[in-house]
């Protein structure tokens, strides 16, 4: 059964920087396009960045420049570089592949304020 970790939230200022971890089992990681998702209170959960197995990458607008998708086959972990950040940034982060499984982590808060 699949099994999604996320880690590295926290609370940063505006303008500060965070990197987000996700380590994933019981799945053959590296065949999976992934996802870094996000849910603030009171709203749907959206993709804000996505990687393929090939290593390509794609981003929601509202982050575009400023975060950083990545993957580690041998590690079976994605991560998420967040750089410049806002208080719109204030969610909880998941992780998940692109067409995502039933099954999702805990997320990892990531507060934007000063």
């Amino acid at each position: 059964q699949v099994q999604l970790v996320e880690s590295g939230g926290g609370l940063v200022q505006p303008g500060g920087s965070l990197r987000l971890s996700c380590a994933a089992s019981g799945i053959i990681f590296r065949i999976y396009a992934m996802g870094w998702y996000r849910q603030a209170p009171g709203q749907q959960r959206e993709l804000v960045a996505a990687i393929t197995r090939l290593g390509d990458t794609t981003y929601a607008d509202s982050v575009k420049g400023r975060f950083t998708i990545s993957r580690d086959n041998a590690k079976n972990t994605v991560y998420l570089q967040m750089n410049s950040l806002k208080p719109e940034d204030t969610a909880v982060y998941y992780c998940n592949a692109r067409n995502p499984f039933n099954s999702w982590g805990q997320g990892t808060q990531v507060t934007v304020s000063s």
